[in-house]
């Protein structure tokens, strides 16, 4: 599965638009994460356990857009694109979604 934040994929024609496709993860804070995310905020620096957290978030993210273009039958998803929003206090969503086309051999 081609996946492209770009309108067109080179040296293939788009001949088909399937659908929107896409995939979500929301995720939580982890109660040991935050005790040592707060002492790491007193000395400043990059929060790794956060960043982890949010790369597996996207991970799945993505995984989840494939899966369900593979299920409308694509070849392709386009324009992907992704958001972060909250849903509540110490909850966050990531959502990727993106155009399901069928390219020209």
């Amino acid at each position: 599965m081609i996946v492209t934040t770009t309108e067109t994929v080179p040296g293939r024609e788009v001949i088909e638009i399937v659908g929107i496709a896409k995939g979500n993860a929301v995720r939580a804070r982890h109660l040991g994460r935050d005790i040592f995310a707060g002492l790491k905020n007193l000395v400043g620096g990059e929060i790794s356990e956060y960043t982890k957290l949010l790369a597996q978030s996207r991970e799945q993210t993505m995984q989840r857009l494939v899966a369900d273009a593979q299920r409308m039958g694509g070849d392709a998803v386009v324009n992907v694109r992704m958001t972060t929003s909250m849903v509540m206090d110490g909850t966050s969503e990531i959502l990727a979604y993106g155009t399901v086309v069928k390219l020209s051999l």
